[in-house]
């Protein structure tokens, strides 16, 4: 099975603390990196998490907040520093251009390579990025200032060919593609083999939801179902419901509703306040609502 994984750079809240970094991760398919939000320090946890700058061409913010943004222009120097010379993409809201493009024009007008700005609204599900492999669609949130999540979705894969099942009937190399894909064989004699006795099942598709600033949003939940792993806004503990209100911020039990209501296979609570030193109380506050949870932190890998 192919990789699919994410690494956390950042994941406290509104800005950096001795603790933790403000927002940003790494997702990786099929040897593909794609950054989510890129706040303050995102180059730093770049280099303590060993990913490597030059793989990551699209870099996807979710909303104009600064602790989502604010590491973006430092990115995109260090890139023309390194002597990157590929495009790199910048799926956001639209309204970023109009405050990149002038920071572009003065502090990075001799890069060697283009920026190319994707707008997106963050109001509509849209596909906003897709490959042979992989669709990325936007995930309306429930946020002070429009918010889009981000839903990474495998593809269906092809059938893997049962080489002992192939050799056994006879079936010519040159017709495995058409097998794999659905197709029957029949054998010199007229004896018609089908599809299922020739190929084993592909592996189940995989999917991934950042979802993060939101208040609790069961709007989103039909787009959502079966996710293989949720990132979810848990800035507050359910103590602090009111607080998560008044900022359209999500409580552990909100970030766990959602995983149980969606069926996902994996929680990951991120976004967390400064105003808590032992995080393991929203973790314990989760897990007494969907067990299948666990803490963002620093350089932490999941695999999808």
């Amino acid at each position: 099975m192919e990789k699919f994984s994410v690494t956390i750079l950042g994941c406290g809240s509104a800005t950096p603390s001795p603790k933790h970094y403000t927002s940003s991760q790494v997702v990786e398919m099929r040897g593909k990196l794609f950054m989510i939000d890129c706040g303050e320090g995102t180059q730093i946890q770049l280099r303590r998490s060993r990913v490597a700058f030059a793989r990551i061409n699209h870099i996807f913010i979710s909303h104009l907040h600064g602790d989502h943004c604010f590491g973006l222009l430092g990115m995109i120097s260090s890139f023309a520093l390194l002597g990157r010379t590929s495009p790199l993409y910048i799926h956001a809201p639209q309204e970023l251009w109009t405050i990149l493009e002038p920071e572009l024009a003065f502090y990075c007008k001799d890069i060697e390579f283009n920026v190319e700005f994707q707008g997106f609204a963050p109001s509509a599900v849209s596909v906003i990025y897709e490959d042979r492999s992989l669709t990325v669609s936007t995930i309306p949130l429930k946020h002070r200032v429009p918010c889009a999540g981000f839903l990474f979705r495998e593809k269906p894969t092809a059938d893997h060919l049962d080489r002992a099942a192939a050799d056994f009937y006879g079936v010519p190399q040159w017709d495995y593609a058409r097998i794999k894909n659905g197709g029957d064989f029949t054998t010199s004699d007229g004896t018609v083999i089908p599809h299922d006795r020739l190929t084993k099942p592909a592996g189940t598709v995989r999917s991934y939801a950042y979802c993060c600033d939101t208040a609790f949003n069961p709007s989103m939940f039909q787009q959502i179902s079966g996710v293989s792993a949720i990132y979810h806004d848990c800035t507050y503990r359910q103590d602090d419901a009111d607080r998560a209100e008044k900022h359209f911020h999500s409580t552990t039990a909100d970030a766990a509703r959602s995983a149980l209501e969606t069926g996902a296979g994996k929680l990951i609570l991120g976004h967390f306040s400064a105003r808590y030193t032992d995080e393991n109380m929203l973790l314990e506050e989760a897990c007494s609502i969907f067990p299948a949870t666990v803490l963002a932190k620093e350089n932490l890998t999941v695999d999808i």
